[in-house]
C-alpha cells in the first residue's frame, strides 16, 4: 500500500480524489517504473532543483523589480496551486456523512502526501479544528527557514480551489513550527475562522513579503 492510501478514519474509505497531472503519472508508472531500471529517487533530486530555482527566481525578481516582481511571481505560484487543487477535486462529490472537518483534513492529506510528496501524521481535533505533522518533507535538508514562504502562494491557491469545489468557506491554515527552523516536524493547524482570522494566512504572507523586499533592497544590483 502506498503511503498516501491509508488513514484510520472510516470515512477515508469513501473519499475519492483525482491524482494531479494524470497523463504524466500514468506514463511514469506504466512505461518507466514498470519497464525500466529508472531510479525514482532521482525525481527527488530533479524536484529539489526545480524548488530551488523557484526560490531564486522569486528572490531575483524582488531584488531587480521590487514589489512588482514579487507580485508577479506570487501570482503565478497561486495560479499553479489553484490549478492543482482544481485537478484534485474536479467532479469529486462529497460522500454522505463526511463532515467539514473530515473533508478539510482529507484534502490536506492529499496535498501533503501526494502533491508535496511528504510523510504526514494528521489529526481531526474537533468539528472546527484539524492539524497535521509533516514528519519528512523533500525540502527539509536544503530549504532555509525563510524559503518556506514560497509554499504559501501554492497553499493559498489550493485553499481557494478547495473553497470553490467544496462550498466550505472560512477555513484558515497556520503553521506553529517548521523543520527548516529547527523543529523535529512541521506542524500545521486548519480551523474554521471567524472575524479577522479569515484573512490570517494572507496577512502573514504580506508581512513576509515586506520583510523579503527589505532584504532585497539591501543587496546591491549588479552593474
Amino acid at each position: 500500500m502506498a503511503h498516501w492510501e491509508h488513514r484510520p478514519e472510516e470515512n477515508w474509505k469513501k473519499f475519492r480524489f483525482n491524482q494531479p497531472y494524470q497523463k504524466g503519472l500514468k506514463r511514469l508508472k506504466e512505461e518507466v517504473l514498470a519497464k525500466t531500471d529508472f531510479d525514482p529517487a532521482t525525481l527527488w533530486q530533479w524536484g529539489t532543483m526545480q524548488a530551488m530555482a523557484v526560490i531564486r527566481i522569486l528572490e531575483e525578481c524582488e531584488r531587480v523589480y521590487g514589489e512588482k516582481g514579487q507580485r508577479l511571481v506570487g501570482k503565478v505560484l497561486r495560479e499553479v496551486g489553484r490549478d492543482v487543487g482544481k485537478q484534485i477535486l474536479h467532479n469529486v462529490k462529497r460522500p454522505e456523512g463526511l463532515s467539514d472537518a473530515e473533508f478539510m483534513s482529507f484534502f490536506a492529506t492529499v496535498i501533503n502526501r501526494v502533491v508535496y510528496a511528504s510523510l504526514e501524521e494528521p489529526t481531526i481535533e474537533s468539528d472546527d479544528l484539524v492539524s497535521f505533522h509533516i514528519t519528512w518533507c523533500p525540502h527539509q535538508d536544503h530549504y532555509r527557514a525563510f524559503d518556506c514562504r514560497v509554499q504559501r502562494y501554492f497553499v493559498q491557491g489550493m485553499m481557494e480551489a478547495f473553497k470553490e469545489a467544496s462550498g466550505i468557506g472560512d477555513w484558515q491554515v497556520r503553521f506553529t513550527r517548521t523543520i527548516p527552523a529547527g523543529s523535529s516536524t512541521c506542524h500545521f493547524e486548519l480551523w474554521r475562522a471567524a472575524g479577522d482570522e479569515k484573512s490570517e494566512w494572507e496577512k502573514y504572507t504580506e508581512s513576509l513579503e515586506k520583510r523579503a523586499l527589505r532584504m532585497a533592497r539591501e543587496q546591491p544590483l549588479e552593474s
